[in-house]
């Protein structure tokens, strides 16, 4: 008797279906205090649309607005002393 079956390639993981690589993971270790004061800032902006802003409000965003600014530079900074042959 013959054996009846599908001839299939080989299953291997789509790009879009693997694990992140090393080098994503770092990105976005770099990245991350940026997205942390960046919603830092989008919680104080949500807040001030509740109510009329008060002054307390208006620190608030701008303390917000500077910790994402800060961390930006950070990154950045970051992502120029990684780059092989970049002067820091």
């Amino acid at each position: 008797m013959k054996h009846i079956g599908a001839d299939q390639k080989v299953v291997t993981a789509d790009e879009f279906d693997r694990e992140p690589t090393a080098a994503e993971l770092d990105a976005i270790a770099v990245e991350m205090p940026v997205i942390r004061a960046e919603v830092e800032l989008l919680d104080a902006q949500i807040i001030a649309l509740d109510r009329t802003p008060n002054e307390v409000d208006a620190r608030r965003i701008r303390r917000a607005r500077r910790k994402v600014l800060a961390a930006r530079l950070a990154a950045a900074n970051l992502t120029t002393m990684r780059i092989p042959g970049a002067s820091a």
